[in-house]
């Protein structure tokens, strides 16, 4: 009579589940043995028991095994790592030559280049493609215009008002100028008028008098205004009166009317 398969279940019996752990525990400890031995195999076995306790079995020993173990993972890892990366580049760089590709043609089709395999509908689309180019560079070069234009009228106002601030500036500095002009003028023919005088007065009192004629030779005389030279006429305004000269005409003195 054969034995009756065990149902696999944690065994509730503490004491029974410590006693079956030892047991199959030294059995996978001897079969692991077994293995290395007759197979020639680097085996590694590590257990824990429920308490924490560690029971171990290598071959060529645990931590050797281990980190060959760890090596051959990682670099497996890393194998496959590139080879994804590798996939992906060479899928983008593809898609971005399909994509340059279909720019070149796009750009010779605009320039009318190789229209020959395009249909009709193609061509209508190309068509249409055109004008919107046409009539945005015509709204962008019409803005620019716009833009200059504004910008030159905004020049020329600048320069309009420098123009007639210099233009103030001129005439008020004319006017002060004419002023100081007829200011002189009046001077001038004021002192020519006042020269004349005097020399018709001693004129008239040698030929009545010309006893006295020496003696109101030698005696100094006081004019007042711009000594003139007798060649010069300068022309009298007409601002200036009569009245007003005969203020600096020389009184007669009174031993001269005695005489």
């Amino acid at each position: 009579m054969g034995r009756g398969r065990v149902e696999l279940k944690r065994i509730e019996n503490k004491i029974n589940r410590q006693v079956t752990f030892s047991k199959r525990r030294n059995g996978l400890l001897k079969k692991a043995y077994e293995l290395s031995v007759l197979c020639d195999a680097e085996v590694a076995l590590i257990i824990f028991s429920s308490r924490g306790k560690l029971y171990e079995f290598g071959s060529a020993g645990t931590t050797k095994t281990l980190e060959r173990y760890q090596h051959c993972c990682y670099n497996a890892q890393d194998s496959n790592g590139a080879l994804s990366e590798t996939q992906s580049w060479y899928q983008e760089m593809s898609k971005l030559k399909a994509k340059f590709e279909a720019l070149q043609r796009t750009q010779r089709h605009l320039l009318g280049e190789d229209l020959g395999p395009l249909s009709v509908k193609e061509l209508q689309q190309l068509e249409k493609q055109l004008e919107c180019s046409l009539s945005l560079a015509r709204q962008r070069k019409t803005q620019l215009m716009m833009e200059q234009v504004e910008e030159l009228c905004r020049k020329e106002r600048q320069l309009g008002d420098i123009n007639r601030q210099l233009k103030h500036k001129l005439d008020a500095e004319g006017s002060n100028s004419n002023n100081y002009r007829a200011m002189q003028q009046i001077s001038w023919a004021a002192g020519t008028v006042v020269d004349e005088g005097a020399a018709a007065y001693h004129m008239q009192q040698h030929q009545q008098h010309p006893n006295h004629s020496a003696a109101m030779d030698c005696e100094p005389t006081l004019q007042i205004g711009y000594l003139r030279s007798s060649t010069l006429h300068t022309p009298v305004p007409s601002s200036i009166h009569a009245t007003e000269l005969t203020l600096y005409m020389p009184q007669v003195p009174s031993s001269v009317h005695g005489s």
